[in-house]
């Protein structure tokens, strides 16, 4: 394993709807690493870039804007905080449209090209969780321990309109999951870093799996690098 000055970097990919940042933020607090949530940014630039009116298509806008934007994270792998300029957005981020957003503008190369600029400063020396969709492929492809969380896309429907059903969403569990699917075709058919399993990825069908069998198994994966067994 490459030697970091805080420890390894534990990358986790999938689609939307895994279970990837419960798990991640699980993980983070059980190591007592940082957790970044790279899906994150994308929504924050897109939470913005709907909140100016700008066309989520357009290039050179997206570019302008990202320039001026500044994202900051903070409040731990606990109970993580993601600011855009200053102002939190925690909440305002985690609907569906802008989970359709954070898909958009993440074909933008710019945007691609500044948050990835981002992530790897936030996890160059290690100690951290780090959850997306290229984390293991494009991000850290060097990264100590990858897994990939995936489930099935009626499953992963099926938690995300629970997740927001309890958040006080009016949504409906039909179109939830229809988004899920539209996403998948998105986000797997970009030309920038599309979504796919690293070759290196451990694999994990969570469609049958509680949160904690989940997390006992990437952390005994993790635990069986450490002592060298993998």
């Amino acid at each position: 394993m490459i030697k970091r000055a805080q420890g390894p970097v534990i990358a986790i990919d999938g689609p939307s709807g895994a279970g990837k940042s419960t798990i991640a933020k699980l993980l983070a607090r059980r190591l007592k690493y940082a957790y970044i949530d790279t899906g994150a940014m994308y929504r924050a630039i897109g939470w913005k870039a709907t909140r100016e009116g700008i066309d989520l298509a357009d290039e050179h806008a997206l570019a302008e804007l990202v320039s001026r934007t500044k994202v900051t994270f903070n409040g731990g792998s606990a109970d993580p905080k993601v600011s855009v300029d200053g102002r939190d957005v925690s909440g305002e981020i985690r609907t569906p449209e802008m989970g359709m957003a954070a898909s958009a503008v993440s074909r933008s190369k710019t945007v691609r090209a500044r948050l990835l600029e981002l992530q790897r400063e936030l996890g160059a020396d290690g100690g951290v969780v780090m959850d997306g969709r290229d984390i293991g492929t494009v991000v850290f492809p060097d990264a100590e321990v990858k897994f990939y969380l995936d489930a099935t896309a009626e499953e992963r429907g099926r938690r995300r309109y629970q997740e927001l059903k309890e958040k006080g969403l009016d949504v409906e569990l039909a179109r939830i999951t229809g988004e899920i699917a539209m996403r998948d075709l998105q986000d797997s058919r970009r030309d920038i870093a599309p979504l796919r399993k690293a070759d290196d990825a451990i694999l994990i069908d969570s469609s049958r799996l509680t949160v904690e069998e989940v997390l006992e198994r990437m952390l005994g994966e993790i635990g069986s690098r450490r002592a060298g067994r993998v």
